[in-house]
């Protein structure tokens, strides 16, 4: 058959269809649906819906020993659901800790918050009327009881509303590659594990190759209609050891980028897990180091997670008004928080940092809000929160950083923290520095912490507030000759205002650290970037010493050549 060249080339313009498009119309028509007809009686409809999907597909490679131990590949959707009664300004929203409808009656039956991997728009409807079911009649008791609770409750004036008014976003986004070369990473990790297990000083070892892209559809009964694909990639070596003491000690290393071909070489990964060998049995043999209180050179990966658990968890804005909190900083806009040559920004716009991705890139939060660049603290004085849909006094705006893992409920948390100076010196200067003020406290070292394994913090109200650290590369700094003597067996601990106010100076390179971060809306990836900073005072307590015995005999590993 002839067919016109014009009328051809139109035809061949034509975009495929999107089959995403068909799940996010199927959400759109059953969420319209429930907000036109879902009411009990008398009683009020939702005046706010939210309906998510995440679709995930997976790949983990795990080798120890030298063999494949995991070799998967997995697909799961899952689904979220934010029902609210009542408005803007007063709703049934609760912490999961308050959730009555649950607590005292509760339903028998909890609908599975799962969704079909099969594009059947049918089906993905048919979940979202259970779950919006059970959602409704929880969020419509938890909003009478509410009512309730105010009658005796003194009012106040102060309280903000209960939910943000946003203006509603649209964007079905670009598709992404996801391409994970299988029989390379098998290859890497066999490899590269059987390297670790040959080492006759190690007990365990194990290396894991993740992989990861999750499509997501957001809609609202605001507007709102999004897709979006991310994916992360993530190479994690580790190993186990103890020192003769019985002291346990673990080193690692991880690598991430959101694309497979942005990862470093084989050659490059494989030439830092030697580095980590080398730290791992120099550790063995270190002398343990008696509790410390003085100067110490947080160098920068270490600086970073330090400024992560003492201040970004305080800014978060749900922590700012719960009575469960300590509320650090509740009532300091405006006031000098931190020296005044320190500026914290979180930018979850950014992708990359000097030339090294960022692990807290996103484009829309949770809650459907546009990521943005926020200036947390400019020139140590404090500007604003880290703040979600769920309103902080004075701040009655999102500023895009509602985040969760899967389908939990999102509250504030940070993306991508960057810590900047003016009061910057070079390696050597910030070394003398501290040489000088260990001598000026009457202290016989100062300390040089390398890295830290991760850190964990207590922001309840109930408990202090402090936060802890495990440093891994901790040298003890001779104050005559300068020379570096590695160490073990602490722990960092600290009052966060009374630690950050510390920092004498910053070191001029930025590190940049890359990982996850846990609290109560789920592991969500994140990135710090910082410089070394110079504390005046640090205080080590002794660490979990263990007095375990290693295997009594060399692993079958180690024995072969």
């Amino acid at each position: 058959m002839f067919v016109p060249l014009a009328l051809a080339l139109l035809i061949a313009a034509k975009p495929l269809p999107d089959a995403r498009q068909d799940l996010l119309d199927a959400m759109v028509d059953e969420i319209n649906r429930s907000q036109a007809e879902l009411k009990l009686r008398e009683n009020r409809g939702p005046y706010f819906i939210g309906y998510q999907l995440k679709d995930y597909d997976s790949r983990e490679v795990l080798a120890r020993y030298g063999g494949v131990f995991q070799d998967a590949a997995t697909r799961d959707r899952k689904i979220s659901v934010d029902v609210r009664v009542g408005d803007y300004v007063f709703d049934s929203s609760v912490g999961d800790d308050l959730d009555l409808s649950f607590a005292l009656k509760g339903p028998s039956y909890l609908t599975k918050k799962s969704a079909p991997i099969d594009d059947d728009p049918a089906a993905l409807r048919t979940a979202l009327w259970l779950v919006t079911d059970e959602k409704y009649k929880a969020a419509l008791f938890n909003f009478l009881k509410k009512k309730g609770d105010d009658v005796y409750a003194v009012e106040d004036p102060k309280r903000p509303p209960s939910f943000t008014r946003e203006a509603p976003e649209v964007q079905l986004g670009a598709k992404v590659p996801f391409v994970f070369t299988r029989d390379r990473w098998l290859a890497f990790a066999r490899e590269v594990s059987a390297r670790l297990a040959r080492e006759k000083a190690f007990f365990d070892s194990e290396v894991r190759i993740s992989a990861d892209k999750v499509v997501r559809y957001y809609v609202t009964t605001e507007g709102t209609r999004l897709v979006t694909e991310d994916t992360l990639f993530g190479i994690h070596v580790q190993a186990w050891t103890r020192a003769d003491d019985g002291q346990l000690l673990e080193d690692s290393r991880e690598f991430y980028a959101p694309l497979e071909s942005q990862l470093p070489s084989d050659a490059a990964m494989k030439k830092e897990t030697e580095v980590m060998v080398n730290d791992l049995l120099a550790l063995r043999v270190a002398p343990t180091i008696d509790p410390y209180t003085g100067p110490a050179i947080l160098e920068a990966d270490a600086a970073g997670v330090l400024f992560h658990e003492a201040v970004g968890h305080r800014l978060e804005g749900e922590r700012q008004d719960s009575d469960a909190e300590g509320k650090t900083f509740r009532g300091q806009v405006g006031r000098q928080v931190l020296p005044p040559f320190i500026t914290v920004i979180d930018d979850a716009t950014a992708t990359e940092r000097g030339g090294k991705q960022l692990n807290g890139h996103y484009l829309f939060d949770e809650e459907g809000v546009r990521a943005q660049k926020v200036t947390l603290v400019k020139a140590g004085v404090l500007q604003t929160y880290l703040l979600s849909r769920r309103p902080v006094e004075g701040f009655l705006k999102s500023n895009g950083h509602g985040r969760a893992q899967g389908n939990r409920k999102p509250i504030a948390r940070m993306a991508n923290l960057i810590v900047e100076s003016t009061k910057r010196l070079p390696a050597a200067g910030l070394k003398a520095q501290l040489i000088a003020e260990a001598k000026r406290q009457g202290k016989p070292f100062g300390l040089l912490i390398r890295d830290i394994t991760g850190g964990n913090t207590n922001t309840a109200g109930f408990g202090y507030q402090a936060f802890k650290g495990t440093p891994r590369m901790v040298y003890r700094v001779d104050l005559k000759t300068g020379a570096e003597t590695l160490v073990r067996g602490v722990e960092i601990v600290g009052t966060p205002l009374s630690s950050m106010n510390r920092i004498l100076a910053t070191g001029q390179t930025e590190g940049v650290f890359n990982g996850f971060c846990g609290a109560e809306s789920g592991m969500v990836p994140v990135s710090t970037v910082a410089p070394a900073v110079l504390l005046q005072e640090l205080e080590l307590q002794r660490g979990q010493e263990g007095k375990d015995r290693p295997p009594l005999i060399p692993s079958p590993v180690s024995l072969t050549k």
